[in-house]
């Protein structure tokens, strides 16, 4: 960086992010500044408070000062730096895609310990790709695939391949579709998915942080809910070989109507409804029955 291109420090540019998230009157918002500053400029949380003397050119300046505009208007934190943190990974997300809730890591974690890291994926629905590219990086798969409804959304989720070792990203096989259709004659033994599972009639319980910015196609499944959870267990068991896995992520309200689902489809057992860290019911975890034949 050349002098006549340094136009601030970190320190600057702190102290004026403060004061402009924090509004009229109030006092400075060092905490989500800082938070917004270290994101940008990748970075730990607590970088910019330690390294204040650090000079910025005028590109980040604007790329911070956008970043910042963005967040006043009610955007989330995550969409306005234009990336989350998911497990070991650092994503690009925007609204494209949801952004990835710290519950769905746990639900790589049983896939983890079901497996042993190993068998043939399928990622139901994955949008930025951190199920699946967080599979890939850490368990010994042999192949990853990874599908999505939207185009866009897989777009965004193939940009995100850059987050995960050059040797790792061979396995992972992005398709456009719905549910499994787009892996029609492929044999997998585990199927992981976070659906859509939000009923059309709780759009108004929403805070408007998910609401008005959040792609709709990811949240919403029907009059209760269950629209793609139910097509996932049935498109699931005819996919899955015999003696495979299904891992669902859901809500505590839907949990005991994806346990009948499945108990009612009849080709699943071991069916269990585990908790999350706060003991919420969240994920629905069954196993493809082996075929009776004769």
């Amino acid at each position: 960086m050349t002098p006549s291109a340094v136009i601030a420090t970190v320190g600057t540019l702190l102290d004026e992010i403060a004061v402009a998230l924090a509004g009229d009157g109030a006092p400075p918002d060092r905490g989500s500044a800082r938070d917004l500053i270290g994101a940008v400029l990748n970075q730990p949380r607590f970088w910019p408070t330690a390294h204040r003397d650090h000079p910025l050119d005028d590109t980040m300046c604007q790329t911070i000062h956008r970043a910042a505009d963005a967040l006043r208007t009610g955007m989330p934190f995550a969409y306005a730096v234009g990336q989350a943190a998911f497990r070991n990974l650092t994503l690009k997300v925007d609204r494209r895609v949801l952004i990835p809730r710290p519950e769905t890591e746990l639900l790589v974690d049983l896939v983890l310990a079901a497996t042993g890291g190993r068998g043939r994926v399928a990622d139901i629905g994955t949008g930025s790709g951190a199920i699946a590219l967080s599979l890939a990086a850490e368990g010994q798969f042999e192949r990853i695939f990874a599908t999505d409804l939207s185009a866009d959304a897989l777009a965004l989720a193939s940009d995100n391949l850059q987050a995960i070792p050059a040797d790792r990203r061979v396995l992972v096989d992005f398709r456009q579709g719905d549910l499994t259709a787009p892996l029609a004659g492929e044999s997998v033994t585990v199927i992981v998915s976070n659906p859509p599972y939000i009923a059309n009639t709780e759009r108004d319980g929403l805070p408007p942080s998910v609401l008005d910015w959040e792609p709709h196609l990811a949240l919403f499944s029907g009059d209760d809910g269950m629209t793609a959870i139910n097509g996932l267990i049935v498109e699931a068991a005819e996919l899955l070989a015999p003696g495979g896995l299904l891992f669902v992520e859901l809500d505590s309200q839907r949990a005991q109507l994806a346990r009948s689902a499945a108990e009612t489809d009849g080709r699943w057992s071991d069916i269990q409804i585990r908790p999350d860290l706060t003991g919420r019911e969240r994920f629905l975890v069954a196993r493809r029955t082996h075929d009776i034949t004769g």
